[in-house]
């Protein structure tokens, strides 16, 4: 059996490379890393030198999906920040408190519909939104 020891990476499907770089890089703060030359257009995304996301573009978006993945979450920290962010950018995004751990939870769509969830600590004041 196979011991499990954490996530490796997501790998999203992008209509458009470059919207897609721009989102995750401008507004979530990845940063865009080495990436094998496959022969597809994509982009390997990074968060402390670990390629956590995968963008894979140039092929036509599948007519009926596969898999059943509802969202991705990341922890991520500067609530406030992040929300002036998504608002400058004229983002929708969803915040909410969640009960017993007192986290929060802020969910927005990336540009081609994934759903992406950013938890930070319970510790980040109340945003202003």
């Amino acid at each position: 059996m196979a011991h499990i020891v954490g996530m490796n990476h997501f790998t999203v499907l992008s209509s458009d490379l470059e919207r897609s770089k721009a989102f995750y890089i401008n507004i979530l703060g990845f940063k865009e890393g080495y990436r094998p030359p496959f022969a597809f257009l994509g982009a390997w995304l990074y968060v402390d030198g670990h390629a956590i996301l995968h963008i894979m573009a140039g092929r036509p978006m599948p007519a009926n999906p596969a898999g059943v993945i509802d969202h991705m979450a990341f922890s991520a920290s500067n609530l406030q920040a992040v929300i002036n962010i998504l608002k400058q950018a004229d983002i929708k995004y969803e915040l909410h408190r969640l009960k017993g751990l007192e986290i929060w939870q802020l969910f927005c769509y990336d540009p081609d519909g994934a759903k992406v969830e950013l938890d930070f600590p319970a510790t980040e004041p109340e945003p202003i939104q």
